[in-house]
């Protein structure tokens, strides 16, 4: 995330790594979701902050 005044800006986690777990439906990369990739470039800035959370939880649980 890059610091813009008050407001956080999210950057997108992805790593180029894109391969589907078909254990848990995300992408062994990012740690998002099919739908998660598929909306980023159309949500807003605060949902982009709401799914880095997701990720963050993510990587913590499945093992990073």
């Amino acid at each position: 995330m890059i610091q813009t005044g008050k407001q956080q800006e999210a950057v997108s986690p992805c790593i180029n790594v894109c391969t589907l777990d078909t254990a848990n439906g995300l992408c062994q990369g990012c740690y998002r979701s099919l739908d998660e990739i598929s909306v980023w470039s159309r949500v807003s800035n605060d949902e982009r902050l709401n799914i880095l959370d997701a990720v963050a939880r993510r990587r913590k649980e499945f093992g990073e």
